[in-house]
């Protein structure tokens, strides 16, 4: 009977929601490293940013780019989603505030691709 009650907990919007907050954020965690490196380039002078900023131009690079909008777009429309479930009173709308929170996610994500 346990194991039955545990594939339908995994099957609610609120784990899911739990999920990608948690793998977004890990995954924010690992692309700031990344972040700070091409940041460090204006640093070692305007030659070696202008060569970092041409690679960009690639298209995985803009794919990834629009990843990292989906990322943080996902885990802030988590964290929004958290802070009103610990801090206002309707426990009925958490599947619609999973939603909300999917949909602004991709909606910001496809607004950032369709702005390159």
């Amino acid at each position: 009977m346990r194991r039955g009650n545990d594939l339908r907990a995994r099957n609610h919007p609120g784990y899911w929601a739990f999920v990608v907050h948690r793998v977004s954020g890990l995954a924010l965690a690992a692309f700031l490293p990344l972040h700070f490196w091409a940041l460090g380039r204006a640093l070692e002078g305007a030659g070696r940013l202008e060569s970092f900023l041409r690679w960009t131009d690639q298209p995985l690079v803009k794919f990834a780019e629009w990843g990292i909008v989906l990322l943080l777009a996902a885990h802030f429309a988590g964290g929004l989603r958290i802070l009103a479930l610990e801090f206002l009173s309707w426990r009925d709308w958490q599947k619609s505030l999973a939603a909300v929170a999917a949909a602004f996610s991709l909606a910001a994500a496809l607004a950032f691709a369709l702005g390159l």
